[in-house]
């Protein structure tokens, strides 16, 4: 579906999951970024202790479902976020890797590898 869903469809839905609750009177910038960072680390706990070759093996199985439904989490978060400060997520996106495309000229960083 990634090659059907728009992000704004994607805005849409959270917002009306967000109205239909009422949540939106908690869903400051703090507490949006807080929560965020929440989702971010229950991630990245499914693979505490785990060797790199682990957590590649394990992908296949029960912790691929664990870590799609904690990175849809965090993409509901963020969604969350860009809405209540009206951000233009492609907008802020495109902005951002143009930066890093200065910072991190591609030229320069092959060369070590």
């Amino acid at each position: 579906m990634d090659d059907t869903t728009t992000v704004q469809d994607l805005k849409t839905a959270v917002d009306n999951f967000v109205d239909d609750r009422d949540w939106a009177q908690f869903h400051s910038p703090k507490n949006l970024s807080m929560a965020l960072t929440v989702e971010a680390s229950e991630l990245m706990d499914l693979f505490k202790w785990k060797t790199t070759e682990e957590a590649q093996e394990e992908m296949k199985d029960q912790l691929l479902e664990d870590a799609t439904d904690e990175l849809a989490d965090i993409m509901i978060y963020a969604i969350a976020f860009a809405n209540r400060n009206e951000i233009d997520i492609s907008i802020a996106v495109k902005r951002k890797i143009d930066k890093n495309i200065e910072k991190y000229p591609a030229e320069k960083f092959r060369e070590g590898f």
